[in-house]
């Protein structure tokens, strides 16, 4: 009895999830307002006075190569920037189908053109956020197949004036979830231009991971840790995505006080590739361009653990294993790397809070050998012990010394 193949990536597929961790951007009008990127429709604000904003746009602190060269400090491989939000706004020019554009607004020049041109001057991936969603045009409520038509020549535009661009995300779907979206048409159109480009199509918080479109390349999971994907049966091969924000919205608002710590995206990193899933985080731009210092630090403090994990944290693949705690696996060039979480740290007791000796872990499911084991951030060799027959591993780890706490440390098994 034969039995099915295992599906195998696309080679765009495979460069998506070697990528592992990117910068999303939202920044558009919305930001001037300072109140998040909903707020036109929230504060119900009326579309004669919200397009008055453009006469202040002038994107004067915007500086793409900047913000793609924090993206490479941060240890990020892509950016995906809004180039049209649901307000209908484009930082692009479009090419006469619109003149609520950057080239029409204050800022007079084609944004993402310069976005572009900013990543590819630092080895950045440019990704396009489009909607589908759309405030500004008429036809979205009074002829949506006309509206469909300007929504397609849109990304067609993306498509044929800025190179080769990484992929497409796309959002608004749930708008009219039993709407004809034509999206045959919509991705054969990014197909013909970018074959290369992966097409993303977010199905929200109600439906996160939820597989869609046979020309979708990643599901998502906005705002919510992945699962490991299940890909048995599957006619192709999905990655898996999860964006999310450093505060509770994606465009700026200046009077949300309530941001995470570099201690929380680094767990969420790590839920992220632990299921094998790419990890999109958001920050929110001054409406003049200028990214916010807070966001700027996390992100540089993030980049500095990544760089002390090498390119497992890219391209290792996760390994199923048992644990009883959070502890994790990644495969990668024939060696295996634990994530370990919650150490202590050493030092006198009535300075460190939680100071005590080494604590051993046990895993179940290393099957291959191992002759060493040692931290990947400072070459200290550790303990183990192993039946390679029964699959069972103890490893003694040690504490961090005093003043250090790397959230989650790295052990490399060889």
């Amino acid at each position: 009895m034969s039995t099915r193949p295992e599906v195998q990536p696309a080679d765009r597929i495979i460069r998506f999830e070697n990528l592992a961790y990117g910068m999303f951007i939202h920044w558009g009008l919305y930001s001037l307002i300072g109140r998040g990127e909903w707020a036109q429709e929230h504060e119900k604000i009326s579309k004669n006075e919200y397009i008055k904003l453009a006469n202040k746009f002038t994107a004067k602190d915007f500086d793409s190569v900047a913000i793609a060269k924090l993206a490479k400090e941060a240890g990020m491989k892509y950016i995906c920037l809004t180039t049209r939000h649901h307000d209908g706004f484009s930082l692009y020019d479009t090419k006469g189908l619109c003149e609520f554009d950057a080239p029409h607004s204050a800022a007079g020049r084609d944004l993402i053109a310069e976005f572009v041109q900013g990543c590819r001057s630092e080895g950045i991936v440019p990704f396009f956020y489009h909607t589908t969603l759309d405030w500004y045009q008429e036809s979205f409520n009074k002829d949506f197949n006309s509206y469909l038509d300007y929504l397609i020549n849109s990304v067609e535009v993306l498509c044929t004036n800025y190179g080769e661009i990484g992929g497409f995300w796309l959002d608004g779907n749930g708008s009219k979830p039993d709407a004809d979206w034509r999206e045959d048409e919509l991705y054969g159109t990014i197909r013909k231009h970018q074959p290369q480009a992966i097409i993303v199509n977010n199905t929200g918080l109600e439906a996160r991971g939820a597989n869609g479109h046979a020309e979708i390349d990643s599901v998502t999971y906005e705002r919510g840790c992945p699962e490991p994907m299940n890909r048995e049966g599957m006619d192709k091969y999905l990655a898996a995505e999860m964006c999310e924000v450093l505060n509770k919205h994606w465009g700026i608002a200046d009077n949300d006080f309530n941001y995470i710590s570099p201690k929380d995206v680094i767990e969420r990193l790590c839920a992220c590739r632990k299921a094998g899933a790419n990890f999109l985080l958001n920050i929110g731009p001054t409406g003049d361009g200028q990214i916010p210092e807070y966001e700027a630090a996390v992100l540089r403090k993030v980049g500095k653990w990544i760089g002390k994990c090498g390119d497992v944290f890219y391209k290792g693949k996760p390994l199923k294993i048992g644990t009883d705690n959070l502890d994790f696996a990644l495969e990668a060039d024939e060696k295996i790397y634990l994530f370990i979480y919650n150490l202590p740290m050493s030092g006198n007791f009535n300075v460190v809070c939680g100071s005590g000796g080494n604590l051993p872990r046990s895993i179940a499911g290393i099957d291959k050998k191992i002759n060493s084991v040692k931290w990947l951030d400072n070459n200290e060799t550790l303990d183990f012990c192993q039946d390679v027959s029964t699959g069972s591993f103890v490893l003694n780890t040690t504490m961090y010394p005093y003043g250090t706490d790397l959230v989650v440390r790295v052990a490399e098994l060889s």
